[in-house]
């Protein structure tokens, strides 16, 4: 089991793709915030089993999903099943930050409960 960590976008280096999964220890999951400068493109692609959610933090990128071109804003969010083509850009002129976390094998379902007044893992 990991330990909690904490962390920003800043500290995860620098360059288009920020490791979060892997700075983060998250195991459950893979997630990455990707920081596309104006101009910037991802790659077109597709996944075998993992679907994608994207979430855009900051700027207007765009995300063609199948040939068809959507226009994101800050708190976007498009979901992406895994043998569906896609690409992430920027055609804006500010950087963007968009959240991109991937998975596989369902929803694990409503398996939070309260915590007791001062009670720690």
């Amino acid at each position: 089991m990991s330990e909690p960590r904490v962390s920003h976008i800043d500290e995860l280096g620098d360059g288009m793709v920020r490791k979060v999964r892997s700075e983060l220890g998250v195991e459950a999951f893979g997630i990455n915030a990707m920081v596309f400068e104006p101009g910037e493109e991802g790659r077109r692609h597709s996944h075998e089993t993992q679907d994608e959610l994207y979430f855009v933090h900051a700027g207007t990128p765009e995300i063609e999903i199948d040939g068809v071109v959507h226009a994101l804003r800050p708190g976007s969010v498009a979901h992406v099943p895994a043998h569906v083509v896609r690409q992430l850009r920027n055609r804006g002129s500010e950087t963007a930050v968009t959240l991109v976390i991937g998975a596989s094998g369902g929803y694990v379902g409503r398996d939070g409960r309260l915590a007791e007044a001062g009670e720690t893992s």
